[in-house]
């Protein structure tokens, strides 16, 4: 577990710095995504868990977080891109929601 943890913090750092060097393109989005699936597909083999469907967001949609297992980091622009957070729920299923999030260096804070 605690090398699945340092992956995923080398991979989220690895990442953040990507994102800076390219500037928040959609390549960088669809990179983070590719990695952000990886990681999960291990973490569910390494669990013996289902690799989580991904479900769109939608407003006022209740999630059952129990325990958070992993997040893309925000894009290091002002855009818009995707985003995903992976989860076990309190039944201990994995769980993957995908939304749109708001970069993270936009003048005026946003």
């Amino acid at each position: 577990m605690k090398t699945l943890d340092a992956l995923l913090a080398v991979s989220i750092l690895s990442l953040s710095s990507l994102a800076l060097a390219e500037g928040g393109g959609d390549r960088v989005y669809g990179q983070m995504i590719q990695n952000n699936q990886q990681a999960m597909a291990r973490y569910a083999a390494e669990n013996g868990k289902a690799v989580a469907e991904i479900v769109h967001y939608e407003y006022g949609m209740k999630l059952d977080v129990k325990k958070v297992v992993g997040i893309t980091p925000a894009n290091k622009s002002c855009g818009v891109g995707p985003s995903r957070m992976t989860y076990e729920d309190s039944n201990g299923k994995l769980k993957t929601v995908e939304y749109r999030l708001l970069g993270d260096n936009c003048p005026n804070g946003g």
